[in-house]
C-alpha cells in the first residue's frame, strides 16, 4: 500500500513539476501578487504536504523553504525579482533531482541543497523561527500586520473522500494544524458508519464540524484543506465575531446557504458538488497501452483473413457477422488509437525553460510564443520529436536570432520572438519553428560547402538547394565550437529523426526577417487506412493520407508524350513514376493501367500500376536491420492471404526517381562529350593522314 502511495505521489509530483516551471516562466520581474505566485504556492505547497505523507522527509523538508519565500512573495512582503525567479526554477530542479533519486537515481550532494536553502533564505529576508509556528500561523501574523487583528469565529464542515485513508490521508494532523491558527473546538459526526460486519477498515465513515476562534483568513483555513479538498466536501461559513454557542446536534446537521461555501482557489466545482466521475482520469503506463495496441493490430490482420475466407466460402450467413466485426473492430482500434493521441502542448511546454536558459546564455533576449498546443499527436511520436525541436530551437537562437543592440540597429524590437505552432492539416500534422532574427545567410553555406568540396565553385544551386546542405552531415557554419554549435551534429541529426518518423523537413528564409523550418508528421506510426494496389504479382500499400484520385491510362496513351511519363489530368500534366521500371518488374503490363495520384509538399505525382484493389487497414510491421537501407519504403504489412505488402513512402520514391534522372542525365552528357571528342580526334586523324600523301 505504501508502495503504491509513493509511485501515486511521484506521478502527480512530476505533473505539479511542469506547471509550476510553465508558471515560472510567466512571471516577470516587478510583477505584484497576483494568481501565478498562488498557483506556485499551492504546488510546492502539495509537493510538501503530499510528500510528508509519504514519509519522504527530504522533499517536504526542502519545499518548507520555498515554500516560506512564496508566502512571503504573495503576501507582498518580497518583491518580485529576477533572481526570485530564479530560486524557483532552480529549487524545481533541486525537487526534480529528489524525485529520481527516490526512482533509484543519484541523490544530489547535501551541500547543492544547503546553498540553495541559504540563497532562498536571503531572497525571503532571513530564515523564520522554527518550532514556533508552522506557516500557517504565519499568515495570520501578516495578515495582522495589514490590520486584519479581528477575531472571527469560523464553522467548518468537512466530510473527506471515504478513501481518505486508504491514501495516507490523517485527518488528525488537519485537525492539529487548525489548531494552530486559534481556538478550535471538533465535534465527530458518526451518523455514516455503519454495521459492524460491513466495516470496511480502509475507508472513513466519519465528518466532522469544527467551531475555529481566530484573526486567520479563508485562505489561511483553506491552505489546510489544501491535500483532500478537491476530493472531499468542505463547507467554510464566517459567523459573527461574538461567540455564539450552539448544541452539538444543531452542529451535526448544520444548514449552510449556497453563498456561504467556498471554492477551491484552483477554481474547481463547488464543494458541495462531488466532481463528476466522467471526468476522472487512470494512469497507465505506456508499456500496457503499446501492448493493446499491438493486440489491435493482430486482430485487424485476423480479421482481414476472416473476411477473405468468408468471402472464398460464398457461404452468405458469414456475410453479416464478418461486416458487423469490422465495423466494430473498425470502432476499436481509432478508440485505441485515440488513447495514445496526447497533445503537443505537452511537449511545447518543456521549451519554454530551454529558451529562457539558453537566451540568458548568449546574452539575447527571446520569448518562446506558442501555438496549437491541442493539436494531437501519437505518444510515439511525441516521444521521438523532442530532441528535433530541441536542435530546431537552439539553431534559431544561437544562428538566427541577433543580440539586443544589433536588433535595435536595423530597426527591430529588443526582444526576438520565436514562433512555435502545430496544426492539422489532413491527416498530417505540421510543426513549424519561425524567427524573426537575421535568416540563413546563403553566401555563408554556399562558401562552406565549396570549401568542404561539397559542390563546386561555378555550381548554379536554388534557395532550395543550398537550404538543402545544412541538412548534410557534419555541416556547420559556427566560425568556432561552443557549447551550443559548432561541432556540425544538429540539422543532419533532425534530418534522419524526421525521415525515421516518415516525416518530412523543409527549410525557408528571407534575408533579413527570419527562417522557417516546416516539420510535417503522420498521426500515428501503428495502423494506417491504406489503399492498395498491384504491380505485376507485387502487392503495396499506398497511404490514404497522400491519395488524391486515381485514373485509368492505355497503353496507346503513353507513347502520345513523346515518351516522357505525363498524364493529362483536366488540363494539369502530371508527372508519373512506373512501379514496374522502379522496382524491375518484367513481366508484361496490362492494356489499361491505374495512376495513383498523390500530393507531394506542393505538387502532384502519379504512381502507375496495373490495378487498384481498394482500401485496407494497414498494421505497420517494421521490415528489420536487414532492409534498414531500403528507404523507398517505409514498412510492411501480412494480407489476409498471408503474404507480405510493402508500403511505399511516396517522397522517398520521387527523390529516388529524381535522383536516377539526374545521374542518367549526367551520364548522357559525359557520353555526348566523349563522343565528341572521339570524332574531333578522328577528323585531326583525317586531317594529318592527308597532309602525310
Amino acid at each position: 500500500m505504501l508502495h503504491n502511495l509513493v509511485q501515486s505521489f511521484l506521478l502527480e509530483a512530476e505533473d505539479l513539476l511542469g506547471q509550476i516551471e510553465e508558471a515560472a516562466l510567466s512571471l516577470t520581474a516587478g510583477d505584484g501578487p497576483g494568481e501565478t505566485i498562488h498557483q506556485l504556492f499551492r504546488a510546492f505547497h502539495t509537493i510538501k504536504g503530499s510528500g510528508g505523507m509519504c514519509g519522504l522527509t527530504g522533499i517536504a523538508g526542502f519545499t518548507h523553504h520555498v515554500e516560506n519565500m512564496l508566502d512571503k512573495a504573495r503576501e507582498g512582503s518580497i518583491p518580485i525579482t529576477a533572481s526570485l525567479i530564479d530560486l524557483v526554477l532552480k529549487s524545481r530542479d533541486h525537487l526534480k533531482i529528489l524525485l529520481m533519486a527516490e526512482q533509484g537515481g543519484t541523490a544530489p550532494p547535501q551541500s547543492s541543497a544547503d546553498a540553495l536553502i541559504a540563497a532562498i533564505e536571503e531572497v525571503a529576508g532571513g530564515s523564520r523561527k522554527s518550532g514556533a509556528k508552522t506557516e500557517r500561523g504565519e499568515n495570520e501574523t501578516s495578515e495582522s500586520k495589514k490590520g486584519e487583528s479581528k477575531v472571527h469565529n469560523w464553522r467548518i464542515k468537512f466530510e473527506p473522500n471515504p478513501s481518505l485513508l486508504a491514501c495516507g490521508g490523517n485527518p488528525i494532523s488537519l485537525f492539529r494544524d487548525l489548531a494552530e491558527l486559534g481556538t478550535c473546538e471538533v465535534i465527530a459526526h458518526s451518523d455514516k458508519v455503519p454495521d459492524l460486519d460491513s466495516i470496511e477498515p480502509e475507508q472513513c465513515y466519519l465528518w466532522w464540524t469544527i467551531k475555529l476562534s481566530s484573526a486567520c483568513s479563508k485562505n489561511a483555513i483553506q491552505d489546510v484543506f489544501i491535500f483532500v479538498e478537491s476530493d472531499s466536501k468542505l463547507e467554510i461559513e464566517m459567523l459573527d465575531e461574538v461567540a455564539v454557542a450552539e448544541p452539538q446536534t444543531a452542529i451535526a446537521t448544520p444548514t449552510l446557504s449556497p453563498a456561504a461555501i467556498v471554492k477551491s482557489p484552483a477554481g474547481a466545482p463547488a464543494p458541495q458538488k462531488e466532481a463528476p466521475k466522467g471526468d476522472s482520469s487512470v494512469r497507465v503506463p505506456s508499456s500496457r497501452l503499446d501492448r493493446l495496441v499491438n493486440l489491435v493490430g493482430e486482430l485487424v490482420i485476423n480479421q482481414s483473413r476472416l473476411a477473405q475466407a468468408a468471402a472464398q466460402s460464398g457461404s452468405p450467413e458469414f456475410t453479416n457477422p464478418v461486416q458487423e466485426l469490422d465495423r466494430l473492430l473498425a470502432e476499436l482500434r481509432d478508440n485505441v488509437l485515440g488513447i495514445r493521441m496526447l497533445p503537443i502542448g505537452t511537449l511545447f511546454g518543456r521549451f519554454r525553460r530551454l529558451v529562457h536558459d539558453l537566451s540568458a546564455e548568449l546574452g539575447k533576449e527571446v520569448d518562446l510564443v506558442t501555438e496549437g498546443a491541442d493539436t494531437e499527436l501519437d505518444k510515439s511520436i511525441l516521444d521521438q520529436l523532442s530532441e528535433p525541436l530541441v536542435h530546431c530551437l537552439r539553431n534559431s537562437l544561437d544562428h538566427g536570432v541577433e543580440a539586443p543592440e544589433k536588433r535595435l540597429e536595423k530597426g527591430k524590437p529588443r526582444r526576438a520572438t520565436i514562433r512555435l505552432s502545430a496544426v492539422h492539416t489532413g491527416s498530417d500534422v505540421v510543426v513549424s519553428i519561425r524567427d524573426d532574427g537575421r535568416g540563413i545567410d546563403r553566401d555563408a553555406v554556399r562558401a562552406k560547402a565549396v570549401e568542404r568540396q561539397l559542390i563546386a565553385p561555378d555550381a548554379v544551386l536554388t534557395d532550395k538547394d543550398i537550404f538543402n546542405l545544412i541538412l548534410l552531415p557534419g555541416f556547420s557554419t559556427a566560425r568556432q565550437v561552443t557549447n551550443v554549435s559548432g561541432r556540425g551534429v544538429g540539422m543532419d541529426a533532425v534530418k534522419r529523426q524526421i525521415d525515421a518518423l516518415r516525416g518530412s523537413l523543409t527549410l525557408t528564409s528571407e534575408p533579413g526577417k527570419g527562417a522557417l523550418v516546416l516539420i510535417t508528421l503522420p498521426l500515428t506510426l501503428a495502423i494506417i487506412e491504406g489503399l492498395l494496389v498491384q504491380a505485376g504479382g507485387d502487392q503495396f500499400i499506398v497511404p490514404m493520407s497522400v491519395v488524391t484520385e486515381n485514373v485509368e491510362l492505355l497503353r496507346s496513351q503513353r507513347t502520345q508524350k513523346n515518351g516522357r511519363n505525363v498524364i493529362a489530368v483536366r488540363g494539369e500534366l502530371i508527372p508519373y513514376i512506373d512501379l514496374r521500371e522502379a522496382f524491375r518488374i518484367s513481366n508484361e503490363a496490362p492494356a489499361v493501367s491505374k495512376v495513383v495520384i498523390v500530393q507531394k509538399e506542393d505538387q502532384r505525382v502519379g504512381l502507375l500500376v496495373d490495378s487498384v484493389l481498394g482500401t485496407h487497414q494497414t498494421v505497420i510491421q517494421t521490415l528489420g536491420k536487414v532492409f534498414r537501407n531500403v528507404s523507398v519504403v517505409s514498412g510492411a504489412t501480412i494480407m489476409g492471404d498471408g503474404r507480405v505488402a510493402l508500403i511505399l513512402d511516396t517522397s522517398a520514391i520521387v527523390r529516388h526517381t529524381e535522383r536516377e534522372c539526374s545521374a542518367a542525365r549526367r551520364d548522357s552528357w559525359v557520353n555526348s562529350e566523349l563522343l565528341n571528342e572521339v570524332k574531333s580526334g578522328a577528323k585531326d586523324l583525317d586531317r594529318d593522314v592527308a597532309s602525310i600523301h
